[in-house]
């Protein structure tokens, strides 16, 4: 009897020991009667002399590229621009935005990047690598929210993705005192449907989960009005639509401005004689060679274009398509786009892809003719970025509209237009690069009227007011 009273006591001796040590290595509170001597102490060491002017300090998270995570960019911005401190928290793979590497109210705190073999793209090997992929991202993520920075006021999570990153902001901001905003730029299940199937048992716990924590966030932004409604409807939360805006870096180009950049890329400069004279047309497509965003298409369309404008009685101009951006896919349609040209079926379309810095890109889209957009939409409720930065040049965009979302953002024969396949895009192309129809003119001035709408005039009586930064 003596020895079960002993072994109890052991028991629950090392029990309330593991106890004490889980609540002393827990992290530390937000207190706000801390946060002016911690500004002060932060822009100091960073040498500047900008000070904040609130209260209010805020960790903005994406667990992806901070470079390549624009909008999530432009929060931290727009907090910094009106005095709060931001912790922007994200994988640091490319560059960032220049105004936040230079902005002293902006600390870049980078997650450690995953290991090359857990970047499994094969979908049989995604299934074996999942699980040690989430653990990795739980451990590393959990050290930089609890430990790796100081408490803030609030969190601001992009989702997605959502697997692991909503439970971890949950559970830090639970233990941290720090208020959740979810910043919903897709569902996460409905782009891992994708990969495994609308009917795989992880897409179904992925959907679970998400519907889940959504209900522990403070509030929630989205991106469209059709999101915010399926969120009602599907989780039964309020989200608060924000919708994207180009922030004021993208302008249109004057012609001696435009001339004088496509002369200077290298991609450009051997046409830039070329486009000048009228004889080609630049065409910019910005992708994330993902399964949302089927380069097939344009790659139909471009080769269909080709045909017909090698006819003799044609007068269409050349093409020289720009493609943009990093990803899985790249290389397989590098590969056929080499094909195709060694057996001249691009005779009349030249495809050159970049890695361009923000500043450039932003050029490169106001000296362009027409932007392309591939985005297909896994949830039918999100929307591509890039067709608002493009609007914010001028540009006018043709884009993949076959999905619910799409008219919240082009209007269709005034700024844009819509198909639905390598054939109606070609066709557009046909159309609106044909000088003589008048068509491409007419979407440009849309697009224009585009570029009054602007970022910041969108976050503020949205965002800045959530976050008590604005009125």
């Amino acid at each position: 009897m003596q020895l079960n009273v002993e072994y109890v006591l052991g028991i629950a001796l090392v029990l309330s020991t593991l106890f004490c040590l889980l609540l002393l290595a827990l992290p530390s509170q937000y207190d706000p009667r801390l946060e002016r001597s911690r500004r002060a102490s932060s822009a100091s060491l960073k040498g500047g002399h900008r000070k904040s002017k609130s209260k209010i300090s805020v960790q903005v998270v994406v667990l992806g590229d901070i470079g390549r995570s624009p909008r999530m960019q432009y929060h931290a911005l727009s907090i910094a621009k009106h005095g709060a401190r931001v912790d922007i928290i994200g994988y640091k793979e490319s560059d960032v935005h220049p105004e936040i590497q230079s902005d002293e109210l902006i600390n870049v705190v980078p997650i450690p990047p995953l290991p090359k073999r857990l970047r499994a793209s094969n979908r049989l090997l995604f299934v074996f690598t999942a699980p040690f992929k989430i653990l990795w991202q739980v451990l590393s993520l959990y050290y930089v929210l609890g430990y790796g920075t100081k408490p803030a006021k609030w969190m601001l999570v992009q989702n997605p993705p959502s697997i692991p990153t909503l439970a971890l902001a949950w559970f830090v901001c639970f233990f941290r005192n720090t208020r959740l905003v979810i910043d919903w730029h897709n569902f996460g299940y409905s782009i891992l449907a994708l990969k495994l199937g609308p009917s795989h048992p992880l897409v179904r716990i992925s959907a679970r989960y998400e519907a889940i924590f959504s209900r522990f966030a403070f509030t929630h932004f989205a991106v469209t009005d059709a999101m915010a409604r399926l969120m009602k409807e599907q989780y039964n939360v309020i989200a608060l639509p924000l919708h994207d805006r180009p922030p004021m870096h993208f302008q249109p180009l004057t012609q001696e401005q435009r001339d004088s950049f496509l002369g200077r890329l290298p991609e450009t400069a051997k046409f830039a004689e070329e486009v000048k004279t009228g004889g080609a047309k630049i065409v910019v497509s910005s992708t994330s060679w993902t399964a949302d965003e089927d380069f097939s298409i344009l790659l139909d369309a471009l080769v269909a274009y080709s045909s017909e404008a090698s006819l003799v009685a044609s007068r269409l101009p050349r093409i020289i398509a720009i493609i943009t951006g990093k990803g899985p896919q790249k290389e397989h349609y590098l590969s056929r786009i080499k094909s195709l040209t060694d057996q001249n079926k691009l005779s009349k379309a030249v495809i050159q892809t970049a890695w361009l810095s923000a500043s450039d890109y932003a050029l490169l889209l106001g000296a362009a003719d027409l932007g392309v957009s591939l985005h297909t939409s896994s949830s039918g409720v999100d929307l591509p970025m890039k067709v608002v930065d493009m609007f914010g040049t001028g540009l006018p965009v043709v884009g993949w509209s076959d999905f619910e979302a799409w008219p919240e953002l082009v209007q269709e024969g005034v700024n844009g237009r819509g198909f639905k396949s390598s054939d109606q895009l070609k066709q557009l192309l046909v159309d609106l690069l044909n000088e003589g129809a008048g068509q491409l003119d007419k979407l440009r001035e849309g697009a224009l009227r585009e570029c009054g709408r602007r970022w910041d005039e969108e976050w503020d009586p949205v965002a800045g007011r959530v976050l008590g930064l604005a009125h």
